[in-house]
């Protein structure tokens, strides 16, 4: 887990994180809404997040 960064030590972040995570936050909000428009269940929607979510994760803790 050395390659994981604490936010909260990292403070104040670069503009470049700051905008790499706004960037990021808008593209998977914008995505959420094209899946809602197109009908996707939001369980659906919410089950692929969570995921993605665990497998970065793990791809995090094991390397």
């Amino acid at each position: 887990m050395n390659k994981v960064t604490r936010l909260r030590h990292a403070l104040p972040m670069s503009p470049d994180i700051s905008r790499a995570v706004n960037d990021l936050d808008g593209a998977i909000a914008k995505a959420v809404d094209t899946a809602k428009t197109a009908g996707i269940p939001q369980g659906l929607i919410v089950g692929l997040l969570h995921g993605h979510a665990h497998a970065q994760t793990h791809q995090m803790v094991t390397a």
